[in-house]
């Protein structure tokens, strides 16, 4: 893979062109966030193409106004590619339409520091969709930003504690925001969807994120970037936040009004309420 990873679904799930890109992604994100309590520690963001989930991802991103951090940290599920383990990137920068997203290479070293299954390899990345489509959005509220491009190859309970981990040190170390990229339920009727993904709100809303992981091991929910969300809540709750605040839901069937098989979506802000 090349120093410089190119963008792999441009004019697919958003527009190829910067001109256009950047049209679409002001419109999707609202000029005034909803307000939410606490300091912001990390978002739960959608990962579909920008006409189905791009509003419901623009809502999260909105938060980010007006905010800095050292980095921000995306954690993605890999759709494409299995293996055991969390690999980082090894590379200096993922590049869109609008430009190139350099990796922060000290916080990238200090995730991989303390544990053999967190590692930086070219696994998941090439093709792989779920941390790209975040960039956009990033790029327009930090244009100048840094980041740490991660795919959890395997999302089991373990690996969502050793990653959890590492993404607490760094929180306290730096100043990070956390991104988990999700989709929800997949190709099931409105109704039944609606049903899955509710209890996904649930656990969210209340903090649990082993609840969280008991509905994806039990077979009671379902949301590829699964792991990612609950090692998000993990590692930003030992670095001090307590707190899930749901901002918007939605699945393909009230994009398209096609309800027969759908796919849900959901954004979220995870923060720190004294």
């Amino acid at each position: 893979m090349p120093a410089v990873r190119p963008p792999a679904v441009a004019g697919m799930f958003y527009p190829d062109s910067p001109a256009k890109l950047t049209r679409e992604v002001d419109e999707l994100i609202p000029a005034s966030p909803e307000p939410v309590r606490g300091i912001l520690r990390g978002l739960i963001s959608p990962h579909a193409g920008y006409a189905y989930s791009g509003s419901t991802a623009g809502r999260a991103y909105s938060l980010l106004r007006g905010k800095t951090f050292d980095a921000v940290i995306v954690v993605g599920p890999s759709h494409r590619e299995y293996f055991y383990g969390v690999s980082l990137f090894p590379g200096d920068s993922f590049k869109t339409p609008l430009g190139e997203v350099p990796v922060h290479k000290e916080i990238r070293s200090a995730l991989i520091n303390q544990n053999e299954h967190i590692f930086m390899s070219e696994a998941g990345h090439k093709d792989e969709h779920s941390v790209e489509v975040q960039l956009p959005f990033l790029q327009r509220v930090f244009p100048s930003m840094k980041f740490v491009p991660i795919v959890m190859g395997d999302q089991n309970r373990g690996l969502c504690r050793v990653l959890a981990e590492q993404l607490a040190q760094v929180s306290k170390d730096f100043n990070v925001l956390l991104v988990a990229s999700s989709d929800l339920s997949h190709y099931h009727e409105y109704r039944t969807a609606m049903a899955l993904d509710q209890k996904v709100v649930d656990r969210l809303r209340e903090f649990d994120s082993d609840g969280l992981l008991k509905l994806f091991e039990n077979e009671e929910a379902e949301a590829c970037g699964g792991g990612p969300m609950a090692a998000v809540m993990m590692g930003a709750g030992k670095a001090g936040a307590n707190h899930c605040h749901v901002l918007s839901y939605c699945n393909s069937g009230d994009v398209t009004g096609e309800k027969d098989r759908v796919v849900g979506y959901l954004s979220a802000a995870i923060t720190q309420v004294n």
